[in-house]
C-alpha cells in the first residue's frame, strides 16, 4: 500500500517468556451477568463471541457482536485465579479508562466484577489490531509520512493524558491499536500511573523493559531531574524507529535481547540512530523524543508543533 515501504532488514520482535500467566487455564464462557455503559445497560447474555483476539495477563480477549444491535466490541475477560499482581493491574486499567474521554485512547464501554472473581471489561474494537500486528504481517516497514500521522495521533493521545496527571510507562508497537482507516489509539493501562513521581523497579519481561527510558533503568544517573511524563516520549521514539527500520532499533536484526542487555544498551550507549536515507526532519524528531536526560526532551505538547508534525498536511496535497 501506499504507506509503506519494501523492509530493508528482517523484522526482531521482543519475545515474552512462555508462563502459565500468559495462556488460558480453562475455556471461559461469558459471564451471566450485566454492563453498564455510558448510553445503555448491556447484558453479557446478548454478546456473541466471534473469535479469541488474544491471551495474555491472566484473561482472554474475545471479538463480540452485540446481537441487537451487531456493534462489535472487544471482551477482555481477566480470570478469578489470576496472580494477585495481575487483578491490581487490571483494576488500575479500569480506574484510568474510566477517568479518560479521548478520540486517541481507547474507550472503555463498560466493566463488570463476577461473583466467581472474574472482571470483564467492554472496549472498543480496532478491526486492524495492534501497529505491532500491521508490522509483523505485512512484511513492510512504514514510511515516514505514515510514520508521521501515527505520531500526530499518538502524541494527541499522550498530550490528554499528561495534562490528566497520568503516565502510560508502556508505550509499544503492540500497545497501540489501529483499525482500517489507519486511527491510532492507545491502550493497555495496566502499569500506568497517575500523577507517579517515583521510579518503580523495572519486572523480568522483556517486552516492557525494552522500551523503558534510561532514567527508569537507572535514577541514580538519569533521574536527578526526573520528568515521569518523559518517559512515555521516549518509548514513543524507541517505537516509531522500530516501525521505521522493521526491529528493536538498540538491537542487530535477529538479536535476541535480556535484560542485562537492554541496560547496558540505553544506560551505557548512545541512543539509536536512523539509518542512511532518512530525512533530516524526522532524524531531529526521534532526536527530540530520545534525549538521555528526561528534562532535555520535548514534550507531548512541543512535539505536536515539530516540522515532522507540522509538514503532513503539505505531504498529503
Amino acid at each position: 500500500m501506499a504507506l509503506v515501504r519494501d523492509r530493508r532488514q528482517l523484522n526482531l520482535r521482543l519475545p515474552l517468556p512462555e508462563s502459565s500467566e500468559r495462556r488460558p487455564r480453562f475455556p471461559l464462557p461469558l459471564p451471566p451477568s450485566f454492563i453498564s455503559t455510558t448510553n445503555t445497560t448491556i447484558s453479557i447474555s446478548e454478546l456473541e463471541k466471534l473469535k479469541v483476539l488474544g491471551h495474555g495477563n491472566g484473561g482472554t480477549v474475545y471479538k463480540v457482536r452485540h446481537k441487537r444491535t451487531s456493534v462489535i466490541y472487544a471482551l477482555k475477560v481477566v480470570h478469578g485465579d489470576s496472580d494477585p499482581d495481575i487483578r491490581r493491574q487490571i483494576l488500575r486499567e479500569i480506574s484510568i479508562l474510566r477517568r479518560t474521554d479521548s478520540p486517541y485512547v481507547i474507550k472503555c464501554h463498560g466493566v463488570i466484577d463476577m461473583p466467581g472473581g472474574d472482571i470483564s471489561i467492554l472496549m472498543e474494537y480496532m478491526n486492524a489490531g495492534t501497529l505491532e500486528n500491521l508490522l509483523s504481517k505485512s512484511q513492510t516497514t512504514f514510511t515516514e509520512l505514515c510514520l508521521a500521522k501515527i505520531a500526530k495521533q499518538v502524541l494527541r493521545g499522550l498530550d490528554y493524558l499528561h495534562n490528566h496527571k497520568i503516565i502510560h510507562r508502556d508505550l509499544k508497537p503492540s500497545n497501540l491499536l489501529v483499525n482500517s482507516e489507519m486511527e491510532v489509539k492507545i491502550a493497555d493501562f495496566g502499569v500506568s500511573k497517575i500523577m507517579c513521581r517515583t521510579l518503580d523497579p523495572c519486572n523480568s519481561y522483556v517486552g516492557t523493559c525494552a522500551y523503558m527510558s534510561p532514567e527508569r533503568f537507572d535514577p541514580d544517573t538519569y533521574g536527578v531531574n526526573y520528568n515521569g511524563y518523559a518517559a512515555d516520549i521516549w518509548s514513543l521514539g524507541l517505537t516509531l524507529m522500530e516501525l521505521y527500520m522493521g526491529h528493536f532499533p538498540f538491537l542487530p536484526p535477529g538479536q535476541r535481547p535480556d535484560w542485562a542487555t537492554l541496560m547496558c544498551a540505553i544506560c551505557f550507549g548512545e541512543p539509536p540512530s536512523l539509518p542512511e536515507g532518512t530525512s533530516k526532519c524526522f532524524k531531529d524528531f526521534i532526536e527530540c523524543c530520545l534525549q538521555k536526560e528526561s528534562s532535555k526532551r520535548w514534550s507531548a505538547q512541543q512535539l505536536l508543533q515539530h516540522p515532522f508534525i507540522l509538514s503532513i498536511g503539505l505531504k498529503s496535497t
